[in-house]
């Protein structure tokens, strides 16, 4: 994935570093952001982004980090951190965790919960959602959650069968949870995005699939990356203890 400042992942799949080096200018901002959402939806966890050789125009790679960092905010067990030995790309950002050493950024990743995440590689066929189903109820079960079991059940489900019904592609389903929290997400290989307009009309035979993921969850979406796209939503336990009472 080549990109101006020439985003470099490291080969070696036991490393979360990702390198950019050269200029990032303002028009190369786009390329660098896929290239960090690509290996960020490749392979789960959070990553260290090693700014150390970067050179940047302005507050480019500040605003660049940052907006990556929010759009991966409610993946499951998904971060950024950067490593920034000198502070030149970064400076005195509060909106990114920057790390001066490679060995504080590895003792940073060592403090996430990666331990936590549960994942299956599923094809689009019709078993696909019920293996899904007994992804998120194994990991509601471990976290201490039952009552978000049958809400995620659901949003997993549907999340999977429209994998399944329009994209057609392998997908990788991923569960964790955070604080309070418990994340899912669907990723797959195609970039048609769900369309969601609100609730469907009592005859419609279908398209109620978005509805009910806006209903159990109290945020989800969808985003575009290179190679297709990653489907999430969050669920809250306090949601389902509220609604019973």
């Amino acid at each position: 994935m080549p990109t101006d400042a020439r985003c470099l992942v490291e080969s070696d799949e036991s490393s979360a570093v990702v390198r950019l080096s050269g200029l990032l200018e303002p028009t190369a901002a786009d390329r660098v952001r896929d290239a960090l959402l690509a290996r960020l939806s490749a392979r789960p966890g959070p990553i260290v982004v090693d700014v150390g050789r970067l050179r940047a125009t302005g507050d480019t790679a500040v605003r660049l980090l940052a907006e990556v960092r929010r759009t991966v905010a409610d993946w499951p067990a998904a971060d950024l951190l950067v490593l920034d030995p000198t502070g030149a790309a970064t400076g005195a950002s509060g909106d990114l965790p920057v790390c001066a050493s490679l060995d504080e950024a590895t003792a940073a990743l060592a403090r996430t919960p990666m331990a936590a995440l549960l994942t299956v590689d599923l094809t689009p066929t019709v078993g696909a959602a019920r293996r899904a189903r007994e992804l998120v109820a194994d990991g509601c079960a471990r976290w201490g959650v039952p009552e978000l079991t049958e809400p995620a059940a659901i949003a997993v489900t549907e999340m999977v069968n429209n994998v399944v019904a329009h994209a057609g592609t392998p997908m990788t389903v991923l569960v964790a949870p955070r604080d309070s929290s418990l994340r899912v997400a669907v990723r797959d290989h195609s970039r048609r995005q769900p369309a969601y307009a609100g609730l469907a009309p009592l005859t419609s035979t279908g398209g109620r699939g978005l509805l009910l993921i806006d209903t159990v969850a109290r945020r989800w979406g969808s985003t575009l990356v290179p190679d297709g796209k990653v489907v999430w939503c969050v669920m809250y336990a306090e949601d389902e203890t509220g609604s019973r009472g």
